[in-house]
């Protein structure tokens, strides 16, 4: 069970079958191959929407640090290779710590806007850990992809889900709840859009 100021939380975009990204991800196609219909781009079409984005976000509100897995980070497998530095540019949108779940160890990576990236090679609790003590009172949200969000909600870590739901099926690739236990989520909050179903749940514990 999560302990401390502020919450753990999660956000993903998935599928109406749970799937937040296909199969064989690469750098050209970091969301997986999309068979030449463009469905990644159909996935996250909704934040374009103007009726439907969430991108007017209270700073005081925003989450004081922020973990991801290694294959939401970028395409690199095994050992880091070159100076891969994340998909978002040189100002990524963060501007807090970001703790990056590896099994490979990289001195942290300091970027415009006050993101930095640290590399942890001890697992899920000590990145958790670690993005506390970055937080203080503030939230700490675990970005993803669904392979990561999986192992905090196995683990009882995370306190509440907020899901954007695509009116599309994959069929295959990353499935968020795939691997999880039994899990009592409380429905707060519900809206709907044209492109997009957007859920926000409490996880019970216990």
């Amino acid at each position: 069970m999560s302990t401390g100021a502020g919450r753990v939380t999660s956000e993903l975009t998935i599928s109406a079958d749970g799937y937040a990204a296909g199969v064989n991800q690469t750098e050209q196609r970091p969301f997986g191959e999309d068979g030449g219909d463009g469905w990644a781009d159909k996935l996250h079409g909704w934040y374009n929407d103007d009726d439907t984005a969430t991108t007017d976000i209270d700073p005081a509100a925003a989450p004081g640090a922020f973990i991801m897995g290694r294959n939401m980070f970028g395409p690199i497998r095994g050992e880091w290779d070159r100076p891969w530095t994340g998909w978002w540019g040189d100002n990524p949108p963060y501007h807090v710590p970001v703790f990056v779940l590896t099994h490979h160890e990289r001195e942290p990576q300091p970027m415009e806007g006050g993101t930095t990236f640290y590399f942890v090679t001890d697992g899920i609790e000590s990145a958790l850990k670690q993005a506390r003590e970055a937080a203080g009172d503030r939230d700490v949200s675990v970005q993803g992809g669904a392979q990561t969000i999986n192992q905090y909600l196995a683990a009882g870590h995370l306190d509440e889900l907020r899901l954007h739901i695509a009116p599309m099926l994959l069929g295959g690739g990353s499935r968020l709840f795939d691997g999880v236990p039994l899990q009592h989520l409380e429905q707060v909050e519900s809206r709907t859009a044209k492109n997009v179903i957007h859920v926000t749940y409490r996880v019970l514990k216990g």
